[in-house]
């Protein structure tokens, strides 16, 4: 697992540095919910950005906690665990990572360590949902042993954090 990836806990002052890698490194609907107008990174996708993370990870009563990805001392995505309603002890896996920085073990990295939060924080299990083409997500969920499930639009899988030990 690559030493030099940590996870930050999201807050007002990474909040702007995560905003300035979106802009340069992802595609809007790569990262947020879809906002109304023309395509790119305008000043309404840009606010919505922003107040989305303020709403769903920097309120008062937080729906999620949010983590500024880190590479070195580089800001390069987000990732979040957000407690499932209905599901006990159950967690949804979020992340998205600049397009400089796919495909070098980042996004490994970023798993391990939300699997060890996600332990840390009691959940027995995480669920995690992509694209049929995120391959590389797929990739890694299928080295841990988890079966995925592809209904439509989406794969999903289950971690069972209980049974996949510390790793």
């Amino acid at each position: 697992m690559r030493s030099d990836v940590t996870l930050r806990r999201l807050d007002e002052g990474l909040l702007q540095d995560l905003l300035d890698v979106a802009v340069v490194d992802a595609d809007p609907h790569e990262v947020m919910p879809p906002v109304a107008g023309p395509a790119g990174w305008t000043d309404e996708r840009r606010t919505a950005f922003s107040r989305f993370h303020q709403s769903r990870s920097l309120s008062a009563e937080p729906a999620e906690t949010t983590y500024a990805i880190v590479v070195g001392d580089a800001v390069v995505g987000a990732a979040r665990l957000c407690p499932l309603e209905g599901a006990e002890h159950a967690v949804e896996a979020g992340v998205w990572i600049g397009r400089s920085h796919r495909g070098s073990g980042v996004g490994s990295a970023v798993l391990r360590h939300l699997l060890v939060l996600a332990r840390a924080d009691g959940f027995d299990s995480l669920f995690v949902s992509t694209k049929p083409d995120n391959t590389a997500s797929q990739r890694l969920l299928a080295a841990m042993g988890v079966d995925l499930v592809r209904e439509g639009d989406s794969v999903t899988a289950w971690v069972d954090l209980v049974a996949t030990g510390q790793g």
